[in-house]
């Protein structure tokens, strides 16, 4: 195993991706990590069939902070983070999807750094690879799409996106993270930029889990798909050309006796 290694340090600390919920995409690193653990500490986006497979013998933390409802600030969890990791136990960091992708892996990696503790980062599958692949909506196609951008919809302090003419291209995929609150700026944004209004979308929500949800419309009805009540958090917003192959496409149901409806189109 390579890790950082400091100097007086204690640790590692494992900072471990825990994916889009479906634990069959956990790789083997990261259950190795989780069935070695004496203190996880998770988020809340996590699934509850990950959190299941965490050595039962562990002390297990929620550190969880959903939009609104924040358990513990940035700061408290890394100074938690440190001090368990103090105590000579193997200590995880268990974060949805990957942990250096929007999951603020980085500032933990920093606050274990200037700590002195030494720490490895397992990655995971992120929810813009989760939802492509399961809502059947490829990031990139060789006729419809020449790349991807991934973006949050909020920065710190709750900056917002401004530079819609960069994100606006055609052919072109963007996946906005947390963007769900800014959906309406998001799509005003986007046609000010130059993307027309009639550019597919897709909200999906809890992708790759059996509550997956994928709600399909344009630009230009984005701001009333995400109050319909079938949206539910976590969810990403996937903008451009190649969700619309997602109806020709389609594979995944949810699991047998369910009744959920796995895709519906607005309108």
């Amino acid at each position: 195993m390579s890790l950082v290694t400091l100097p007086g340090g204690s640790g590692p600390v494992a900072i471990v991706g825990a994916g889009p919920g479906d634990p069959g995409l956990l790789t083997v690193k990261a259950l190795q990590a989780l069935q070695q653990a004496d203190v996880v500490l998770f988020d809340a986006l996590v699934s509850q069939p990950i959190l299941d497979l965490i050595n039962p013998q562990a002390e297990c933390i929620a550190v969880g902070k959903r939009c609104g409802r924040h358990s513990m600030t940035q700061d408290e969890i890394n100074r938690l983070l440190v001090a368990k990791a103090r105590g000579d136990r193997a200590v995880v960091r268990l974060k949805g999807g990957d942990p250096l992708m929007f999951g603020r892996g980085g500032e933990e990696m920093q606050a274990l750094k200037q700590a002195g503790i030494d720490y490895y980062v397992v990655p995971g599958v992120t929810a813009a690879s989760a939802c492509s692949a399961y809502a059947a909506m490829p990031l990139t196609h060789r006729t419809l799409s020449r790349g991807v951008t991934f973006v949050t919809g909020h920065g710190k302090g709750g900056e917002e996106i401004n530079n819609w003419p960069e994100l606006a291209m055609e052919n072109h995929t963007l996946v906005v993270y947390m963007g769900i609150k800014r959906a309406e700026a998001i799509a005003e944004g986007l046609m000010r930029g130059g993307r027309s209004p009639t550019t597919p979308v897709a909200i999906v929500s809890r992708a790759s889990q059996p509550q997956q949800q994928v709600l399909t419309g344009t630009l230009a009805q984005l701001a009333q798909m995400v109050t319909q009540p079938e949206v539910q958090t976590p969810a990403a917003l996937v903008i451009g050309e190649v969700v619309a192959l997602s109806d020709d496409l389609h594979w995944f149901v949810p699991p047998s006796g369910s009744d959920e409806v796995v895709e519906q189109q607005f309108g």
